[in-house]
């Protein structure tokens, strides 16, 4: 795929940059795939190296994300919990299972219209537990430690119980725009871009 250029006028002349270019220089990243290891260690990277460009500005996580792996994410999300300048989120398209969780957690979360967010228990990858029974036995343990885990967090940052949380996740759970906002999941339906990361 061919990434855009953007021309920009400098003191120097004008200059070339890509459409990525510009969106780094605006403190926004991108979240645009299924979250495995290599794709959380970018954003992750892209997160750090602009909270320590300003410990304060605002870094943008624009999310369309079917989610992924329970592990990535997390690590995601105790870097933005961890960094000095806020992190507001903006879901564009979906926010799916572990994508939602980051979404919520943002300090200031935008959702645009057609968007939809996605809540559902975290689930086992591959073909199905398979070993010795204890083996089993440990796995279904951490499952649910997980799952325990990511209810807590999601009751953190929408406002409701354990206990609610628990019994939207049992299923998948579709949020339209205005429904995400309505159940805490989001702050507001976002109808224009301006202003966006100074909230």
């Amino acid at each position: 795929m061919t990434i855009p250029y953007v021309l920009r006028e400098t003191a120097s002349g004008l200059s070339r940059t890509t459409t990525v270019d510009e969106a780094y220089r605006r403190r926004e990243v991108e979240l645009s795939d299924a979250i495995t290891v290599p794709i959380a260690m970018e954003v992750i990277r892209q997160m750090r190296v602009l909270a320590g460009q300003d410990a304060e500005k605002p870094v943008t996580l624009i999310i369309n994300s079917p989610g992924g792996e329970v592990v990535a994410g997390l690590a995601i999300y105790d870097t933005m919990m961890a960094l000095p300048c806020p992190i507001y989120t903006v879901c564009v398209g979906e926010a799916a299972s572990m994508a939602a969780l980051l979404f919520a957690a943002g300090a200031h979360r935008s959702i645009l219209p057609s968007a939809t967010v996605m809540v559902h228990d975290p689930l086992i990858g591959g073909s199905g537990m398979t070993g010795s029974a204890l083996t089993v036995e440990a796995m279904t343990s951490r499952l649910m430690r997980i799952r325990q885990q990511v209810a807590e967090i999601l009751a953190r940052h929408t406002g409701h119980t354990v206990d609610e949380v628990l019994d939207k996740t049992a299923r998948d759970t579709y949020f339209a725009a205005q429904e995400a906002v309505n159940w805490g999941v989001a702050d507001e339906v976002l109808t224009t871009w301006e202003g966006i990361g100074h909230a």
